[in-house]
């Protein structure tokens, strides 16, 4: 996919420095009169038959941004907009954390990925709140995903009541929710891989929702690093528990090898779709599941949708390219239904 002018430029840039001027623009954009029905118009996806009932929750398209790329919900009016049909915000903790010291993410020009080692900045439970009591009309059309993550201060043991916490306030501002087990923090690396600390960790969150009005869906978000007998214990897990799906998959640390952080983008992709697949296949496409990870082109979402995900979230694939990756997609996914049809 090539290129435009401006993303070339921004290509030049330290990626974090770039996304970081890509927002600022994007809030520019969004106090501009009329600068919201541009967005619309120059990036929201145009083919129809796009809707998509998954979970219990009507998504105006398939296609979606991954937590990472507004972790603190600063810019949904905008976001809502450009036409995605979800936002997963986060990774939400407690506690504002300031992720690892800059520059954080290195950019692999040759395979087209990224290192992450950003540690999941995040402002704070109480500033995200604040920002979706404050949403305006195009966010309060837009399904809302929140993300948690690992507070990097904590100990691993606290991890429960954490994660209760995040989940319990956010509950009534978002509509659906992703639990990362596969968190590469600024001091270590949190990732929950056999069923008996999984259980742990979301067992609270069934029992709060379950004395709660309204239903909110629980995904558990996977790293793309675990065997096939962990994947396979997941699986158990979301056929034998509450679980509304999976999301897969996270970065990739393995593929860091000796670099802190974790790999997106290109070098991704296969893995990602093999684990959807695979997953998919198992469960005889009966649960919902939201492809992300490697998701660099329009190619690799149709091929992603056709591995078996219900949705796609994109994060490195946007950064890369430009919002204009949003219509290509949705573009390649309707080739798909077509054909079906």
């Amino acid at each position: 996919m090539r290129r435009s002018l401006f993303q070339n430029i921004l290509w030049t840039l330290p990626a974090e420095v770039a996304h970081n001027i890509r927002m600022a623009l994007l809030g520019v954009v969004g106090l501009i009169p009329s600068g919201k029905w541009w967005l619309r118009l120059c990036h929201a996806p145009q083919s129809k038959n796009l809707e998509r009932e998954v979970f219990g929750i009507h998504f105006r398209n398939p296609v979606g941004l991954a937590a990472g790329f507004d972790p603190n919900g600063d810019r949904l009016e905008e976001l809502a907009a450009t036409g995605f049909g979800f936002v997963e915000i986060g990774s939400v903790v407690p506690r504002p954390q300031p992720g690892t010291p800059r520059p954080r993410i290195k950019r692999l020009r040759s395979s087209n990925s990224l290192i992450d080692n950003s540690g999941y900045p995040c402002r704070g439970l109480e500033y995200i709140l604040n920002n979706l009591r404050q949403r305006g009309s195009y966010a309060r059309e837009l399904v809302i995903g929140c993300n948690i993550g690992h507070l990097t201060a904590s100990h691993r043991e606290d991890s429960v009541k954490e994660y209760l916490r995040v989940f319990r306030n956010m509950y009534q501002y978002v509509d659906f929710f992703v639990i990362n087990i596969s968190c590469n923090t600024a001091s270590k690396r949190f990732i929950l891989r056999n069923r008996e600390e999984i259980q742990q960790l979301i067992e609270p969150l069934f029992e709060f929702r379950r004395g709660q009005l309204d239903y909110r869906p629980i995904l558990l978000k996977i790293s793309p690093d675990l065997t096939k007998a962990e994947v396979d214990t997941i699986i158990d897990l979301l056929i034998e528990t509450p679980l509304d799906g999976i999301e897969a998959v996270a970065g990739s640390i393995e593929m860091a090898r000796k670099s802190p952080g974790a790999v997106t983008g290109a070098l991704l992709t296969e893995r990602a779709i093999e684990i959807v697949r695979y997953i998919a296949q198992r469960t005889d496409h009966n649960y919902p599941i939201i492809g992300s990870g490697g998701m660099m082109k329009p190619e690799d979402i149709r091929r992603m949708m056709e591995a078996g995900a219900s949705l796609v979230a994109l994060n490195t694939g946007i950064r890369e390219n430009g919002f204009r990756l949003l219509k290509k997609a949705t573009e390649a996914i309707a080739t798909i239904d077509n054909k079906e049809d």
